[in-house]
């Protein structure tokens, strides 16, 4: 139990982590600049944030799910990763932990597409936030779909966990936006201070986790094929 205690807190973290890479991060400042053009309603501005956050869970819960229950599902495929998970999740976390430090750079930006869905969905009201949340969760850019399909799906499968897991993920992709969304509808206006030390902090706390991933990686690789360190 305890040990998935620690897996859905990973999964969280890891949804956090997506949430502030710049790629999500324009999508969210999208979505932000959506809710906030409500702000004179501050119930509206809170439901708007409770309605995108519930989009992107249920998008990548029923995803997680899919792939996971897909996986699992083969006997074959089921038998070969719960037999093996642990040594191909080694290579697999250095691969994330690679893409969170920078080393392979593919320059995607995801704003423009914010921007146009944003536009497309501004007259829709909280259900219009909820469409943003389930298409912004599938607007993955190098770094959200190593960390997702690189990192949380491997840890759902391993727990065989294609409900919590990913839901836990999925909530934590929504924090930037439904934190603000909540000081928007306690009339805390003043928010853009607060998403400038954002910007400033996701670079590291990318570079931490990214440094770990690659440690971690490096210890599953040497126990688990190797031989060494068990």
């Amino acid at each position: 139990m305890t040990e998935l205690i620690f897996a859905w807190g990973a999964a969280l973290w890891l949804g956090i982590l997506t949430s502030i890479s710049p790629c999500p991060l324009a999508t969210n400042i999208a979505a932000i600049s959506y809710i906030s053009k409500k702000i004179d309603r501050p119930s509206l501005v809170f439901w708007s944030g409770i309605f995108y956050t519930f989009g992107r869970t249920l998008t990548y819960t029923a995803l997680g799910m899919l792939l996971v229950k897909s996986l699992l599902s083969i006997p074959e495929l089921s038998f070969f990763l719960q037999t093996n998970m642990n040594k191909i999740l080694g290579p697999i976390l250095i691969i994330a932990g690679v893409f969170l430090l920078d080393l392979i750079h593919l320059n995607i930006n995801g704003g423009g597409f914010g921007s146009s869905i944003k536009e497309k969905t501004q007259d829709w009201g909280i259900w219009g936030a909820g469409v943003l949340g389930i298409l912004f969760a599938l607007s993955f850019c190098p770094v959200s779909a190593a960390l997702f399909f690189g990192s949380l799906i491997p840890l759902a499968i391993k727990f065989e966990s294609g409900l919590a897991i990913p839901a836990f993920y999925g909530l934590g992709t929504a924090v930037p936006v439904v934190t603000f969304a909540l000081l928007l509808g306690v009339g805390i206006h003043s928010v853009s201070k607060w998403f400038q030390k954002i910007t400033k902090i996701e670079i590291w706390a990318r570079r931490i986790t990214g440094a770990i991933f690659i440690l971690v990686g490096a210890y599953y690789i040497l126990t688990h094929i190797f031989g060494f360190l068990s």
